[in-house]
Order: C-alpha cells, then structure tokens, then sequence
C-alpha cells in the first residue's frame, strides 16, 4: 500500500541506535536478504505469468498493428527482459532461444574453425588474426564472439554492420552513432586493456536507436537475444546481414530450414560432411 503524504507515521523505518543495530546483527541482514530474494523471484514469476497469459494478444497487436518498437515497449515493458525475450521467442517457435543457440555454436565451433581456416583469399586475411586469438584462450565467451566474427567473415558480411565496437573513453562518440543504428551490438571495452576481448565493460542490443537490453554477458547472447526480439517484433533481417541471421535462424536454431541463401546453404552442406567423417 502507498504511504499517504503528510501522514508521518505512513512509513516505518529501521530504528538507527546501537542497541537496535547490535540486536539485528548478522541474522537480520541475511533475513532482509532472503526476503528481498524471495519477492524478486515472486515478482518475476507474476510478471511471467501475465506474459504468457496476454500472449495471443499481444502476438495479435504486433502482427496487424506492426506498431514501432518504442511502442511495443510502452505497451510491455516486461517484454524487454532478456528472460522474456527467451520466453517470448520460446512460444512462437517452442524452441528455447539463448540455450539452443549456444548449444549448437558450441556443437559445430570445430568444425566451423576447419572450414573457416581453410579458406584463402580475403576470407583467411580477415580471419587470421581472429583464428591466432581462439588457440590463444579458453574463456567460452570470447571463444564464441570470435567464432560468430569469424562466421560472419565467412559468409561474406561485415562484422562492424552487426558489432559496435567502442572504447569507453568514447562514450558520447557512441552514443551519437547507435543513435543512428536500425539494429546493432554494442561492445565497450576499457581503454589499454592488453586482454579487452576478455573483458568488455558492456555489451548491449539497440534497435531502431534505443537501446533494448545492455549489461548482457556475451556478444552471442546479445546475437542470440537479437534474434528473438526479431521473431518478438516481428521484424526483418537487415539486408546486409540476411546470411548471418540466417545462419542463425535455420543452421543453430534449426527453424524454417526449407528455403536457404545459397551461401549458407553450402555451409550447412560442409558442416554436415565434416559430422559424417568424424
């Protein structure tokens, strides 16, 4: 309930003497910690409750209406919760997005690396770089962003059409350029980092300019979640990225894999001989 203004004892607080401090102690702490825990799993088990009870609806609005992305948000906020956006993109699809990108990046990483390094030409000068730093770590996150770079290279797409790169130093630089952005990641490392593809500062989603999601652990999460606001909003791959999305779409996700871009196709081809040999 609302405490009512002028009423001064509409709000309690925590008395504030030593005796009052010494008697809550540690056991008070940890019970303000496990309540604290317990609403905020409360909370989002309400929030996802009412998300998939509006579900038709709210598929219904996106479809005929195709209201702009701010709108969608003013009308569900909760959308825009990397919880929901896997949740939302589960129903349309019934595949579960963020854990069946990831398990099948991590499934075919060999043998992508195989087929990608063994190309020539621009493919293995754009590569090289990226291909030296993957023998070089063994933190799965930087191991994925290089494959997904790496991929994308591969398919003949510019990574910087997808992936934003900033330093934080730059912070005003960046923001004026996502401003401008349809659909992108954003990537700020620390500045004089010697390890900064380990460590970025932040990674986030912006579409039509706002910034859907940041604070994400990833780039392919952030690949994985941008995909599944574009099944939640129904949007379209951007052009100059429609290999990778595919890719994305019918290669990890396994989904609406009939009709293929040539590319991708020959890819998928390749992976599935390299599976047959081993």
């Amino acid at each position: 309930m609302a405490a009512m203004v002028g009423n001064k004892d509409s709000s309690i607080k925590w008395p504030t003497t030593e005796h009052s401090s010494k008697h809550m102690g540690k056991h008070g702490k940890r019970e303000r910690v496990i309540t604290n825990r317990s609403e905020k799993r409360n909370n989002r088990r309400t929030i996802a409750e009412k998300m998939e009870h509006t579900y038709a609806n709210r598929r219904q609005e996106v479809i005929d209406q195709e209201p702009r992305v701010e709108e969608v948000r003013t009308r569900w906020p909760a959308l825009f919760q990397i919880a929901e956006v896997n949740a939302e993109c589960q129903r349309i699809t019934t595949v579960p997005l963020e854990i069946k990108f990831m398990a099948q990046l991590d499934r075919l990483a060999d043998r992508l690396v195989e087929i990608i390094g063994s190309r020539g030409g621009s493919v293995r000068q754009q590569t090289n770089q990226f291909l030296k730093a993957l023998n070089q770590t063994v933190d799965i996150n930087t191991r994925r962003e290089i494959i997904v770079k790496s991929l994308m290279i591969y398919l003949g797409e510019d990574v910087e059409c997808l992936i934003k790169e900033y330093l934080d130093v730059h912070g005003d630089e960046a923001v004026k350029e996502l401003e401008q952005q349809s659909m992108a990641i954003f990537v700020i490392r620390p500045e004089g980092d010697p390890d900064s593809l380990c460590s970025p500062s932040d990674i986030g989603i912006v579409i039509d300019g706002v910034t859907m999601l940041d604070e994400l652990p990833s780039v392919a999460s952030a690949c994985a979640l941008l995909l599944g606001f574009i099944y939640a909003l129904n949007l379209k791959y951007p052009k100059e990225l429609e290999r990778t999305f595919e890719f994305f779409q019918k290669v990890l996700l396994e989904l609406d894999a009939s009709k293929m871009n040539a590319r991708v196709r020959s890819l998928k081809t390749n992976l599935l001989l390299k599976k047959n040999l081993e």
